[in-house]
């Protein structure tokens, strides 16, 4: 049979063809029966080798797409037919519970390479282009050996020691954070971080209090542990005090870069809030996501640094300063709370994957993180600058940025009624990224005005989307 393959350039020919194959026998292009050339034959129309060949009519065989004959050679499989399961969530019995899931609201998911935009405002991202590729390859080489050389046991639901070491150090000297290596618990991101303190302090019922506007996964998963989770007004010094309900067991903030507005949390108010959880006899997670990136100013000290009655959990990211894919957090907790986390560590994924535990380890260990850091807080710099001069220049009429020391986002502000729904929407049709914060508010009347992340965007391409920006604005307002 004549079989129409097309292999592009010299890079994964595997790959290429894996793909095509599967493909056609998938839309039913190869039907069930065919026969496919022999790896020679196909081997020399193709102009790779045989080995290539084999190897992938092997791994469609291994996943039961082709099926081989002794003596007479390579046949598509048969596809079974696929079987209708026609029960619906509302006849089971949990019905209410599976119902309350499935119409929880999605936030900051981040698009597909397919639904990605040419300028980007996105935040929560970052530049790919700057991560390290060559210092991280070769630290992921040393995790290999690591786990060749180990026993296959499983890992400590904790984390590896050598990783709640680089951890400690690297924190106590970045952020001033007080803490010892067993104060550590290593984490898939900052959400199970979030999960795990929800799930040893919350009951249904148990009252959450949080900045409103604020951080929507963190509410959300409070929510889904059934606790009462209240909205607490913020002002320019950051959460309002004063404001937080008696019998308040969590006390959730983002004291060095408030999410979404981005201002500081302030001296006083930090001394207020630890005062407040001390008399409620609550926990505070500070949520420190970006702050190793600041712009202005003496660099402020964690709230978990004030900490004297152990009652502050601070939560970090390698997400922010990496790449959120390694999905890697961490939690600094207090004596109170540690043994029960770890506890409900190890029953919900017994421990992280070990592969990039070690990588990380070895790349904090080797100063290649703090490298990285100071590298990207020059470009985030350069973008922020950018995007600030364009916010007090042509931008003014309409926009105006709130004040923002750290981290790679800012909002900015509507300073006239404007449709932020239709921006976005024209935005989109010109390859522009743009994101309201209305969706951050929970209690709290909404106020219009976007979030403008400049961790993924690149510098150069900054002026042509805020031109985009400026010419929707016209014609809009």
């Amino acid at each position: 049979m004549e079989l129409h393959v097309v292999i592009n350039g010299r890079k994964d020919l595997a790959g290429q063809l894996y793909q095509q194959l599967r493909s056609a026998i998938e839309t039913g292009r190869l039907a069930a029966g065919t026969q496919l050339p022999p790896s020679r034959l196909l081997a020399e129309q193709l102009g790779i080798s045989r080995k290539t060949i084999s190897d992938t009519y092997s791994q469609l065989t291994y996943e039961n797409f082709l099926t081989g004959v002794t003596g007479k050679g390579t046949y598509v499989n048969a596809r079974p037919a696929k079987i209708q399961r026609k029960q619906s969530h509302s006849e089971l019995a949990s019905s209410e519970v599976v119902e309350s899931w499935r119409n929880l609201p999605v936030f900051l998911r981040h698009p597909t390479l397919e639904g990605s935009l040419r300028y980007d405002f996105i935040g929560g991202a970052t530049s790919k282009g700057q991560f390290p590729q060559d210092d991280w390859r070769r630290c992921t080489s040393h995790a290999l050996r690591q786990i060749a050389g180990s026993k296959g046991f499983y890992s400590l639901p904790e984390g590896l020691p050598a990783l709640r070491n680089a951890i400690a150090r690297h924190i106590a000297f970045s952020r001033g954070v007080n803490c010892q290596d067993e104060d550590v618990v290593v984490c898939n991101g900052a959400q199970q971080a979030l999960d795990l303190i929800g799930r040893v302090l919350l009951r249904p019922g148990s009252l959450v209090a949080m900045e409103d506007p604020g951080y929507p996964p963190a509410r959300l998963l409070f929510g889904s542990h059934g606790a009462t989770v209240v909205g607490v007004p913020v002002d320019a010094e950051g959460i309002q005090v004063e404001l937080i309900p008696d019998g308040t067991r969590l006390i959730y903030v983002t004291p060095s870069h408030q999410f979404p507005l981005g201002m500081p949390m302030s001296q006083a108010r930090r001394e207020a809030l630890l005062a407040r959880a001390r008399e409620l006899g609550a926990i505070i997670i500070e949520d420190d996501y970006d702050s190793e990136f600041r712009y202005e100013g003496r660099p402020t000290d964690s709230l978990q640094s004030m900490d004297e009655r152990g009652i502050v959990a601070y939560v970090g990211t390698f997400s922010k300063t990496l790449l959120p894919e390694l999905r890697l957090g961490y939690a600094i907790l207090p004596p109170a709370i540690l043994e029960a986390v770890i506890r409900a560590k190890q029953l919900t994924d017994l421990h992280t994957s070990t592969l990039p535990q070690w990588a990380l380890a070895k790349f904090i260990a080797e100063g290649c993180l703090l490298k990285h850091i100071r590298r990207c807080h020059t470009i985030y710099a350069g973008r922020r600058e950018r995007i600030l001069a364009r916010m007090a220049g042509d931008l003014s009429p309409w926009l105006e940025a709130v004040p923002t020391v750290a981290g790679f986002h800012m909002v900015a502000l509507c300073k006239v009624p404007i449709d932020v729904t239709l921006v976005i929407e024209l935005a989109r049709k010109v390859e522009v990224g743009l994101y309201s914060i209305e969706g951050f508010f929970y209690q709290q009347a909404p106020r219009a005005g976007l979030l403008m992340g400049f961790g993924a965007i690149e510098t150069l391409d900054i002026d042509t989307a805020l031109d985009r920006v400026r010419d929707i604005l016209q014609q809009v307002a």
